[in-house]
């Protein structure tokens, strides 16, 4: 066992508030197709070699594969939305949570590091009135980053479908 990992701790709370808030109206075949293109678009900009996976229940919307990245991170992409679709929360959070406690997710989850991998970079599709029913996933950066990078992603997209409004901010809490 590990130390517990107080920065974990402190994260676990901005990441929660990024999931309650990134809850789209809808989600479509169009919309899919929007925030992969637009992730692609934020990726070449940064050079970043990544892959990105966007699945609605269990139909593959979207792939992309960009210069530099490689089939590791299509098994990483499996690995990080098979922890979204068991827990319903982001690969992220699920990894911070076990690092809060001082362990692994490897050593305390019981499930197979081969099929699930808790590391940044996965996250919940939900909709309004239906939950989750989906995913997004980008691999090929740190976790962190890889999180940062969908986070991003459907802060924009929403940001199209729902319009800022009086009194209501402009983006989802930044990760520290």
């Amino acid at each position: 066992m590990m130390a517990v990992d107080p920065v974990a701790g402190e994260l676990i709370p901005v990441l929660e508030d990024q999931e309650r808030l990134l809850v789209l109206p809808r989600f479509t075949h169009e919309d899919a197709w929007h925030l992969g293109s637009l992730l692609r678009e934020l990726a070449l900009e940064r050079e970043a070699p990544v892959a990105i996976d966007i699945r609605r229940g269990g139909q593959q919307l979207f792939h992309c594969a960009l210069p530099g990245s490689s089939p590791d991170n299509d098994a990483w992409i499996d690995r990080k939305r098979r922890v979204v679709e068991r827990y319903g929360e982001s690969s992220y959070l699920v990894g911070t949570r076990f690092r809060a406690k001082g362990t692994t997710f490897e050593d305390s989850s019981r499930l197979d590091p081969d099929t699930y991998a808790a590391h940044g970079g996965a996250f919940p599709v939900a909709v309004e009135g239906a939950g989750v029913i989906g995913t997004v996933v980008v691999s090929g950066l740190p976790q962190a980053e890889d999180h940062a990078l969908v986070v991003e992603a459907l802060e924009r997209l929403l940001a199209t479908q729902r319009p800022a409004s009086p009194g209501r901010g402009a983006g989802v809490l930044p990760l520290p």
